[in-house]
């Protein structure tokens, strides 16, 4: 199978948040993804409705051998191996990791447990943000994902570390 280009975006905020992404990629890529592009590293105000601390945001480009619902058991498989207890986790909490695929080449999928591009994309900074730090011109759902940016609030998003 050719690889295909997809988009990752990987957040902490328990922890030290860094080295869990960190070894969340490095298990990504043993498992044979291709670790392409990596924004920076950027700190962010929390999402949703439960108070908790800020989270580490990094978006990477991969190579993927393997077709999105494999990718998605993948990137399932790694947040347990680090920590995550997604059936007991409160919606919208703090976790250790969480990685979520953004865009599959150019695949749409709607499937109850897999969407792509990730439905709520174009809504959240805090993934746009880092997404057009490494490709600046990429277009989401028929929208360049700049575009959908600029009208967000991005308060409180603070680049930490160029990687």
């Amino acid at each position: 199978m050719t690889n295909r280009t997809a988009y990752l975006c990987l957040g902490s905020n328990v922890g030290d948040r860094a080295l869990t992404m960190g070894l969340a990629l490095g298990v990504l890529a043993r498992a044979g993804l291709t670790i392409g592009a990596r924004s920076s590293l950027y700190e962010t105000p929390p999402w949703g409705p439960i108070p908790q601390g800020p989270y580490l945001n990094q978006v990477v480009e991969i190579q993927s051998p393997v077709p999105p619902r494999s990718l998605l058991f993948l990137a399932l498989s790694v947040e347990r191996m680090l920590g995550r207890d997604r059936p007991h986790e409160v919606r919208f909490g703090p976790r250790r990791i969480d990685i979520d695929i953004l865009l599959f080449a150019n695949e749409n999928i709607a499937e109850p447990d897999l969407e792509i591009p990730h439905p709520r994309l174009l809504e959240r900074a805090f993934a746009l943000v880092p997404l057009t730090e490494i490709a600046p011109d990429i277009v989401v759902a028929g929208v360049r994902a700049a575009d959908a940016l600029a009208p967000l609030d991005r308060s409180g998003i603070v680049k930490v570390a160029a990687t």
